[in-house]
């Protein structure tokens, strides 16, 4: 048996027509829009998936427009329309999400779904487009092994897989018309996803221990070792959640639609198994090597980026305020894991020098709006025309960094800490230069959304970096 036009097309949604899950993009959409509804979940799946996949829909919006839709698939549904057949859209997906798909694309002549406690996947499936169109009587798109059960019952079998051993299994299974093979996803996505580059942030760990001259104290070091893989491990399980709740907007931004969750180079589910196990990791190495006190400040760091997340990010002000808090925890967080207490004047400076960045960051984005004609930046709390209090703020603040350095400078007790601290006064202006700098950048559109990324990336802010620690190291000399 071959291709026969005068059949319907089937088409699966989930991993077919959709590069994701909706069940999975669903169950973060609830945390994000409904957060009491999670202590529901399990209730719910205890009725069973259909009246689970029921009540999500109750309480759960989607943005068809965003989803990402396999080009593959759609250019297949249009070339079956001109052919002139009858094209179904076959999901186990509830019928008010199909049927909010089937309206957004216009593409289906029509929609089979999971409804009336029934969930149309698998057997399920079979026996419904078998008493729809008759045996051996449609072709089936789908994309997993639980579609096999319709594939073994089509006339034809259109298969879209990363899968190996399923591709060579519907060789011999089924009437294989076609093949669409997905690439693997590689080591190198799953580093990306964890923002391996923004462990960077974690190195403010070593801040106490630099600022106290404590460095080359081997056991002090080693604490702020164990503390940066704690963190690390705690932080990068954050990215992922924040990723896995921001899919929505994140696809409708211009770089970062081309994050992995984003852009589904890795499926929901495992961003889902990698978030307590990566906090797993965390809990263990602060358990077993660390004191209570870090474990306290990383609990709080936590929360912190928890309701960053869900919430706090679409308020204005807060977030970046929240945003720039963070930053400063990474150094309170070094402090408690090497017991030694950070000046006023580091948290100070840390405090304005972060809400700087933040505002970078945040001025960034909605820069991009600008130049995308968007009045708002997706998922944030901002309009366009803020662009000019936010510059405004974040300049100041970066000012207001430096003339905290400068008061440092000239305590009697700095003396104690750097005998030569007429090499101290060479830093501020290098930090209103690099300051200045970047937010010239950004007012041109030349900084990534995140200032952390542009300054590895820039070859001044290394050479301001390493000429500001030689400094701090002269300055620290004796006389």
């Amino acid at each position: 048996m071959g291709v026969n036009k005068q059949i319907p097309l089937c088409v699966d949604c989930d991993g077919t027509l959709l590069a994701t899950d909706l069940l999975h993009e669903a169950c973060f959409l609830l945390l994000k829009q409904f957060p009491i509804g999670l202590l529901y979940l399990p209730f719910w799946l205890l009725k069973g998936k259909a009246h689970l996949k029921a009540r999500l829909a109750q309480h759960v919006v989607f943005n068809w427009s965003t989803l990402p839709y396999r080009p593959q698939i759609l250019e297949l549904i249009h070339q079956a329309r001109k052919d002139g057949r009858h094209i179904v859209l076959a999901t186990a997906s509830p019928i008010e999400w199909a049927n909010g798909i089937a309206d957004y694309l216009n593409i289906f002549d029509e929609v089979l779904a999971t409804e009336h406690h029934i969930n149309l996947a698998g057997k399920n499936k079979a026996q419904a487009l078998i008493n729809k169109f008759g045996d051996k009587n449609y072709d089936y798109v789908g994309d997993s092994t639980a579609d096999i059960a319709v594939w073994q019952r089509a006339n034809g079998a259109i298969v879209i897989t990363k899968n190996k051993s399923l591709q060579k299994a519907m060789r011999l299974e089924t009437n294989l018309i076609q093949l669409i093979p997905l690439p693997s996803t590689s080591f190198l996505t799953y580093v990306k996803a964890l923002r391996v580059h923004q462990w960077l942030k974690n190195a403010l760990v070593f801040a106490p221990l630099l600022a106290a001259h404590q460095i080359t104290n081997f056991p002090v070091l080693m604490q702020a070792g164990f503390a940066f893989i704690a963190f690390s491990a705690c932080a990068s399980s954050v990215y992922v959640l924040n990723d896995l709740l921001d899919l929505e907007s994140d696809r409708q931004h211009i770089r970062k639609r081309n994050r992995p969750f984003a852009s589904c180079k890795i499926s929901i589910l495992y961003g889902a198994l990698l978030v307590p196990l990566l906090l797993a990791v965390s809990l263990v190495i602060s358990i077993i090597f660390l004191p209570l006190n870090f474990l306290m400040v990383l609990g709080v760091y936590f929360a912190m980026t928890l309701a960053y997340s869900i919430r706090l990010k679409r308020q204005v002000i807060v977030d970046v305020i929240m945003l720039g808090g963070l930053y400063t925890m990474r150094i309170v967080a070094g402090a408690a894991a090497t017991a030694i207490t950070p000046s006023f004047w580091l948290l100070a400076f840390s405090m304005f020098i972060f809400l700087s960045l933040a505002m970078v960051k945040r001025y960034s984005e909605l820069s991009i709006s600008l130049q995308q004609n968007k009045v708002d930046a997706a998922g944030r709390g901002y309009m366009v025309n803020d662009l000019p209090v936010l510059m405004a703020i974040g300049v100041s603040s970066s000012m207001v960094s430096v003339l905290v350095f400068s008061l440092y400078i000239n305590l009697p007790e700095t003396n104690l800490i750097y005998p030569n601290t007429v090499w101290l006064w060479a830093i501020p202006p290098i930090l209103l230069y690099w300051n200045s700098r970047v937010w010239m950048k950004a007012h041109r559109g030349e900084v990534d959304d995140d200032p952390i990324v542009f300054a590895i990336k820039d070859w001044q802010s290394i050479i301001i970096l390493v000429t500001t620690f030689f400094l701090l190291l002269l300055a620290s000399q004796i006389k």
